[in-house]
């Protein structure tokens, strides 16, 4: 089965040369979402609570281009940039996933694209 890109003009705007998901055969591959406000391409700042349910709600918007829900995703990977936000992070994380989350890694980097403090990349599996 060939892949398809997923497109829609809700999700953000990648800000480099990739794909924001690509669904191959049941899988749905989402790119790493930062916390950018898809309206204005801009990142929401105010710490690690606000970016991370903006970059699970970018999440939200790029399954939903791919007829899929966070009910959906199982596996995540989680970049943050500072270990010491992980608590804050996991608190506003399982208002998504309350009930059976997917499998998670959590990765400290050096830096995220356009100074985000975290990155959220999905595997889901559709119905």
């Amino acid at each position: 089965m060939p892949k398809n890109v997923i497109r829609s003009d809700r999700m953000p705007t990648p800000v480099a040369s990739y794909s924001s998901a690509v669904r191959a055969d049941k899988f749905v591959f989402v790119s790493g979402q930062i916390p950018l406000d898809p309206a204005t391409g801009e990142l929401v700042t105010g710490g690690i609570e606000p970016e991370t349910r903006r970059a699970l709600d970018n999440l939200t918007l790029v399954l939903e281009a791919a007829h899929a829900t966070l009910a959906d995703v199982v596996k995540v990977t989680v970049f943050l940039t500072d270990m010491g936000d992980f608590k804050a992070f996991d608190a506003a994380y399982k208002t998504y996933f309350p009930m059976d989350p997917p499998a998670r890694a959590t990765v400290a980097v050096a830096a995220l694209p356009r100074g985000a403090h975290v990155e959220i990349e999905a595997v889901a599996l559709l119905p």
